[in-house]
């Protein structure tokens, strides 16, 4: 049987919402030992398996491994609270959209390494998507978080930020777009005289069927929809207006590039912030 990935010791998880909560979830269904593992949030609400604290005088050992996973707007204020319990042996892992290698390294300077991730919700279900980054992390960092979170999902290294943020905003923000298209599925569906029951299932189904059938076939998504697609039948007069002037295609690029446009505004957000925390934190 093959070993189990375990965490360093110690690991905090400096925040822990919907992202957060995703992973931990796939790592537990995984069988992974979360006990080497501390989730610091003020609110102390516990998080199903990890040992959860307030704040960072009762995680315990000073960490090895950091998970960033707090709002964006609180970087500078969590930077603050956070710094003077960081040796220089500590490696962060920011799950921070849109914030970049070099405003976390002016926040973290002594850090031993730095990496970005941007994991999506089917981490949850070890179905996910991880886009990895950094300047600075060594072949065996990279080897143990490959194989740290290789559990969840698909977890490639990007070789530069714009691919890293190319892959945030199709693979962070896909979920939201297919859960839309599977929702006007069903709407057509209750427009067709079928309950919400009967046609969400369909509409779940089918998406989920298709989605696991190219997967597992590693068909190509336009020959998938050939082989639906009898001449002159009624699929094909489907797709006519799906494909008419390539209209889904662009509607999808607009959402993508509008994904896009925000993850360069909270960058240069962060870059802001970043010079008011150098002044205040030298």
């Amino acid at each position: 049987m093959t070993d189990l990935p375990q965490f360093p010791s110690p690991t905090w998880f400096v925040g822990c919402g919907n992202m957060g909560q995703a992973m931990i979830s796939g790592w537990r269904s995984a069988g992974i030992d979360l006990s080497n593992a501390v989730v610091i949030r003020p609110s102390g609400t516990a998080v199903e398996g990890v040992r959860t604290v307030a704040s960072f005088a009762d995680a315990g050992p000073q960490p090895k491994l950091v998970i960033l996973a707090v709002k964006p707007q609180k970087l500078t204020e969590v930077t603050a609270q956070l710094r003077p319990w960081l040796t220089s042996k500590a490696v962060i892992v920011s799950l921070l959209a849109g914030v970049e290698l070099t405003t976390l390294r002016k926040h973290y300077p002594k850090a031993a390494a730095i990496v970005r991730a941007m994991p999506n919700l089917g981490v949850s279900i070890r179905r996910g998507v991880i886009a990895l980054a950094s300047d600075d992390a060594d072949d065996a960092l990279r080897v143990q978080l490959s194989t740290l979170l290789a559990p969840l999902g698909y977890a490639p290294w990007m070789i530069d930020e714009a691919r890293f943020a190319a892959v945030g905003a199709v693979a962070g923000a896909g979920p939201a777009y297919v859960a839309r298209f599977v929702a006007a599925l069903t709407k057509a569906g209750e427009k067709r005289g079928l309950s919400n029951e009967i046609a969400s299932t369909i509409a779940l189904e089918t998406a989920l069927g298709t989605a696991w059938m190219a997967a597992t076939t590693g068909e190509d998504m336009d020959s998938v929809a050939r082989r639906v697609a009898s001449p002159n039948g009624t699929t094909e007069a489907g797709l006519a207006v799906l494909d008419r002037d390539h209209a889904l295609d662009a509607l999808l690029a607009s959402a993508i590039d509008a994904a896009s446009l925000r993850g360069g505004e909270l960058a240069e957000e962060a870059r802001s912030a970043s010079l008011a925390t150098d002044a205040q934190l030298s």
